[in-house]
């Protein structure tokens, strides 16, 4: 079993940057793919970032690439999600999962955090 906990989520200005943070609590957390999502008000689920285990691999949504970088330091068993350029499109919930296999671009995680409110003001 793995409980994520995500941090760092906030308001900011258009143009601004924010880190958000999700703390895995299994030891073995180092082995699972991670990724982040977001849902925005009346919207679905989707894809942001992945990274896999190794940290080898990162995916990103076309709608966020080049702004925002997934990391991980498992030694901490935490990933990061950087947001620079900052939209108010980009206002959502943002979500952390693992998995046990990489698998970007798909919804298919089997562990999820609670989420953590993004708000970017025009």
């Amino acid at each position: 079993q793995v409980q994520l906990v995500e941090s760092g989520g906030g308001v900011v200005q258009a143009g601004g940057s924010l880190r958000l943070s999700c703390a895995a609590s299994a030891r073995t957390s180092s082995r699972y793919a991670m990724a982040w999502f977001r849902q925005a008000p009346g919207k679905e689920r989707e894809f942001v970032a992945a990274i896999s285990w190794s940290g080898s691999s990162t995916d990103y949504a076309d709608s966020v690439k080049g702004r925002f970088a997934i990391s991980r330091d498992n030694a901490k068993n935490t990933v990061f999600l950087q947001m620079n350029s900052l939209k108010p499109e980009d206002t959502s919930v943002y979500y952390c999962a693992a998995n046990s296999y990489y698998k970007p671009f798909t919804n298919d995680y089997h562990y999820w955090g609670q989420g953590t409110q993004v708000t970017v003001s025009a």
